[in-house]
């Protein structure tokens, strides 16, 4: 194996890429690799593209071994590179939840609603022009289907919540869930003696807490191992991490009701939200909760637009 600074082993032939999106050990796509065959899950944006098809290389692995793309959901930071990595990986089927899969077939839609949240010059810098996927190519697994990958069975369970378009994958071998989003953000910079810290995340334009709260019942029923995070790589105790999910959940939705009516609601909320993780930050014993606020500008951001366009359906 040749050594990349990005491409970090974690055994049992599942390998975390750092994508480069946003900042060090933010996004992550998988490899999962069985004998000799392969399969990515998530693919983060067209500029990880490089580093995904490199960590094929670097594993001694050519393209023609990929047999599976596997987007957890189409949000960009998840999917956005789908389009460009399928048209090097000539015998990879993607497998999408079925409520997304038009999006990546055409993604017109797609990139027009990311266009309202972040603007033209950010959609330009940090995620490029996203490519059909030809319909050929694509499978939506129903809820409850195993697809087998060179006999490693791969379950798949709908996870809606943080979108309806989001599907978790169980690996049975290591007990873990790819969770993309469902099981929210846990950062390395936030690991104290108490373990990972964890929030969830409300992103645009989705977010439904109830369902949320049931898909994450749902993939602790199974009893895991560890959680596949997107942002960022393996967590355990996931017991513990499940229960700071329902706490800020229920905390999140408290903050917001009150505000549906408030001419200042975006700013109300981005400062509850800071006060709410600050506290958060501060009892997980993080040294410098402030720093923290910093670095969770972004997702502060998008959470509390999130919440806002919930507010605006009725907040059910």
């Amino acid at each position: 194996m040749t050594a990349l600074p990005y491409l970090e082993s974690l055994g049992d032939g599942l390998y975390a890429i750092d994508t480069g999106f946003h900042r060090r050990r933010y996004d992550a796509a998988y490899l999962m690799v069985e004998e000799g065959r392969a399969a990515f899950i998530d693919t983060g944006t067209n500029f990880a593209v490089p580093r995904l098809l490199a960590a094929l290389d670097a594993l001694g692995l050519s393209v023609d071994d990929v047999d599976y793309v596997i987007p957890t959901h189409v949000h960009l930071d998840h999917a956005g590179g789908a389009g460009l990595l399928m048209q090097s990986l000539p015998r990879a089927t993607l497998l999408v939840q079925q409520r997304g899969a038009r999006h990546l077939i055409d993604p017109t839609a797609l990139h027009l609603s990311a266009l309202q949240v972040y603007g033209a010059d950010e959609m330009a810098r940090s995620y490029g022009v996203l490519r059909p996927i030809d319909a050929a190519r694509v499978r939506s697994p129903a809820d409850g289907d195993t697809v087998v990958l060179a006999g490693r069975p791969l379950h798949f369970i709908d996870t809606p919540g943080h979108a309806r378009h989001h599907h978790c994958i169980w690996d049975e071998r290591t007990r873990g869930w790819f969770t993309g989003d469902t099981f929210g953000m846990s950062f390395r910079e936030f690991d104290t003696a108490l373990g990972a810290w964890i929030l969830p995340t409300t992103t645009p334009v989705q977010f439904e807490p109830d369902a949320l709260r049931r898909s994450i019942e749902r993939l602790l029923a199974a009893s895991p191992h560890c959680m596949y995070l997107t942002h960022y790589s393996r967590v355990h105790d996931v017991q513990r991490l499940g229960g700071l999910l329902f706490e800020q959940i229920d905390a999140m939705v408290a903050l917001a009701r009150p505000l549906r009516a408030a001419d200042d609601r975006h700013a109300r909320l981005m400062s509850g939200l800071s006060a709410l993780y600050r506290e958060q930050l501060q009892r997980h014993g993080v040294h410098d909760p402030d720093a923290g606020i910093a670095t969770l500008a972004l997702d502060i951001e998008l959470n509390a637009q999130g919440l806002a366009i919930w507010l605006g359906r009725g907040a059910r």
